[in-house]
């Protein structure tokens, strides 16, 4: 098959000049502006030799004056002091195919400033490198090689984004272990008093600080802009966090701290992830940007043919819901790996992932087209699993005595299926990385693909925390590592994504984030689903979990949570909430009552050749058209937030001339996500490129549609 390297379709121009070669004179005014021109970024240094930039964008402010360096532990700090070494300016542009994504192609075309800074006193250098697109700036710290800055212990990094004024934020509060929260909006001076009511109970810390937030942050400034502040290519380093200066309106970067309370340990030659800022007027361009994706490195893999997207169901649902359990009995107090023997313990009747239930799962599947089944509980230790720090908890290789893999999978493959692997491993990382290398060659030997790990829990190691640099090189040594065998991660409870999916395709899927298990929790706000695509997918595709039908979870006893969507704005995810990596995530017998409204997500695809973003407002709506890959087929997903709206948009990315079968799927004249939430209405129609649509959508309400080519 043909492999999907990226390739080079522009010439591209990297003209260096040597525009100053200083050993002790200041700069001021540096300038550098985006291909189009309409980003503008200034550095210069301060009295005190403090490096500083700020941005603009159409002549309008974005950054006001903000100042970068690093503290370091037991060191002199990489703030202050410097005179301008050296200047290089480059420029780059090239069109790349990414192995999947919303485009087929991707272009990555940017103007380059590179500063070498001397700080004499010290005898040691830095290179600050800007890149500057035509939707945002992206920037980061290098260290050569060299006598006076060779090992050393970052205790913080100081680079702030100064804001213009008190924005509106979408925010969730700073944390160093988990992202799942429901977002807040507010202007900027509200988060300290809002700061206490967002953090929910199952919170895993107090934030960092009364002003700490999460990133990506998306703003919008007063006159309209929106900006969007994250980092890309993450490798060896903390995840970035940011302290609000809630006074003033600046932010400034919070990096993880390990057990010992230390930020980074670094060896030149060494660098920092990129820190991000998108900039437009807008909303869509924030959304259609590849700019995260660009910051990051080239595909690292040859041959890429094993790597394909997937639409998967699971046995999952019904035990986030409480109909069935991961665990295989009741009776034990305590399990020890290796000692129990589960052929002698009396099975509690509730266990999901038995051979009878998983082969329902399977023929539902296979006849309703999905290629894979994910089967959580499989695996003996979940009796005793989660809370209690232990170190052996799963060996990733033992069924339940009730779960045949070798059955099961040939069971599959003879209907045209795979399963889907489950590794959680509690946070008990140094016992997974013990089991990882026989744990992937178990799945390859026994036909897996695929697998979704999890890392509920405190993390063993103690002390470290999910976000920091020690979990962050692991996260990716088990994507590499899975690469070995063939296998693609999705990896639930990791760090936030920052476009490492460029250079690892096989990292498939991410969750890091608040998803629909809420929903059986009690619930997700009705706005959320319209900020994530501008937070959370800024740095790579969700694992969302889309597609429950049965809303009010009318079977459950004495929860009583309910999905805060209606029907069809389940069915819009699979548009809106971009991932090569689909579930339909509720039970057979839920689809079957729906079986009009299941034919989208059976012909949705899963990988496009083209996306347009048709309306979009963070917080109130998003409307998106996609291609689906290899053929003329389009698929329209939108949603709503708290409120109703109408959606209004010309099919004008159609072929002209040419008529298309369509099919709508829309809230009912009576949907309402509060009382009547799976009323829907299906239509059918003949469009062509002129045609208008206009159609309703209900409080946290959607619309899907699919446009075929005519035959």
């Amino acid at each position: 098959m043909k492999s999907f390297i990226p390739q080079k379709h522009f010439f591209y121009i990297i003209c260096i000049s040597l525009l100053a070669t200083f050993s002790s004179i200041r700069v001021t005014g540096q300038e550098l502006r985006s291909p189009n021109g309409q980003l503008k970024m200034t550095f210069s240094l301060s009295n005190t030799g403090t490096p500083t930039y700020e941005l603009s964008y159409k002549n309008k402010q974005v950054i006001k004056p903000s100042h970068l360096g690093l503290e370091l532990k037991d060191a002199p700090d990489l703030m202050r002091g410097f005179s301008v070494e050296n200047i290089q300016t480059s420029s780059f542009d090239e069109t790349w195919t990414p192995v999947w994504g919303e485009v087929k192609q991707i272009r990555n075309h940017y103007n380059e400033l590179a500063i070498t800074l001397k700080q004499e006193k010290e005898d040691r250098d830095i290179i600050i490198r800007f890149r500057l697109f035509d939707d945002g700036l992206g920037f980061r710290y290098e260290f050569p090689l060299q006598k006076n800055l060779n090992y050393f212990v970052i205790k913080e990094e100081h680079t702030q984004f100064a804001m213009t004024g008190d924005h509106t934020a979408f925010w969730i509060p700073g944390d160093y272990d988990t992202q799942e929260y429901d977002y807040t909006e507010s202007k900027l001076s509200e988060i300290r008093n809002l700061m206490k009511g967002a953090i929910t109970p199952n919170a895993s810390q107090t934030p960092f600080s009364p002003t700490g937030v999460q990133t990506a942050l998306q703003l919008k400034t007063a006159d309209g802009l929106y900006i969007n502040l994250h980092e890309a290519a993450l490798v060896d380093y903390s995840c970035m966090s940011l302290n609000l200066d809630d006074k003033n309106f600046v932010f400034e970067s919070w990096l993880t701290p390990d057990a010992q309370g230390d930020k980074g340990y670094m060896q030149a030659p060494c660098k920092s992830p990129w820190r991000t800022i998108m900039v437009s007027d807008d909303a869509r361009n924030i959304l259609a940007s590849h700019l995260t994706l660009n910051l990051n490195e080239p595909c690292a893999y040859k041959d890429v043919s094993w790597i394909k997207p997937v639409k998967y169901m699971g046995v999952w649902w019904e035990m986030i819901t409480g109909k069935s359990t991961w665990a295989y009995t009741d009776d034990l107090l305590s399990v020890k790996l290796g000692e129990t023997d589960y052929t002698k313990v009396k099975p509690n009747g509730r266990h999901g992932a038995n051979n009878e239930n998983v082969k329902r799962y399977i023929d539902f599947a296979s006849k309703n087209g999905f290629s894979q089944l994910l089967i959580e509980g499989w695996n003996i230790g979940w009796e005793d699993w989660f809370g209690k720090s232990k170190d052996e908890v799963f060996d990733f290789l033992t069924p339940y005595p009730d779960f045949n893999i070798k059955e099961l999978q040939a069971y599959a493959n003879e209907r045209g299926m795979r399963l889907m692997m489950h590794h959680e491993t509690s946070a008990s990382v140094r016992n997974y990385e013990r089991h990882l290398d026989a744990a992937y060659k178990f799945m390859r030997d026994n036909g897996y693909n695929a697998v979704k790990s999890g890392y509920v829990g405190n993390i063993i190691p103690r002390g470290e925390h999910h976000y920091g640099q020690w979990m962050n090189n692991h996260y990716l040594y088990a994507v590499k590592k899975a690469a070995e065998y063939h296998i693609c991660v999705n990896a639930h409870e990791a760090v936030r994504p920052t476009g490492l999916c460029r250079t690892y395709p096989n990292l498939i899927g991410n969750e890091s984030a608040r998803g629909t298990e809420y929903e059986a929790f009690g619930g997700n706000k009705p706005f959320h689903l319209t900020i994530l695509p501008f937070t959370r997918l800024m740095g790579g595709p969700m694992d969302y979990t889309p597609g429950i039908f049965n809303l009010k979870l009318t079977f459950l006893q004495g929860n009583h949570s309910f999905v805060h969507t209606t029907l069809c704005k389940q069915l819009a995810l699979y548009c809106t909430m971009y991932s090569p990596l689909q579930m339909a995530a509720d039970m057979p017998e839920n689809y079957e009552k729906h079986m009009d409204a299941f034919q989208f997500i059976k012909d949705v695809a899963i990988d496009w050749d083209d996306t347009k973003y048709l309306e979009a407002e963070p917080g109130r709506y998003i409307t998106v058209a996609r291609k689906a890959k290899g053929t003329g087929n389009w698929f329209i997903g939108g949603i709503t937030g708290d409120n109703t709206r109408t959606s209004s948009f010309t099919l004008s990315f159609l072929d002209p001339g040419k008529k298309y079968t369509a099919t709508l799927y829309c809230d009912g004249k009576d949907a309402d996500y509060l009382t009547n939430p799976e009323s829907y209405q299906i239509k059918k129609m003949t469009v062509t490129n002129k045609t208008k649509i206009n159609v309703k959508l209900a409080r946290s309400g959607g619309f899907a549609m699919s446009i075929l080519e005519k035959e």
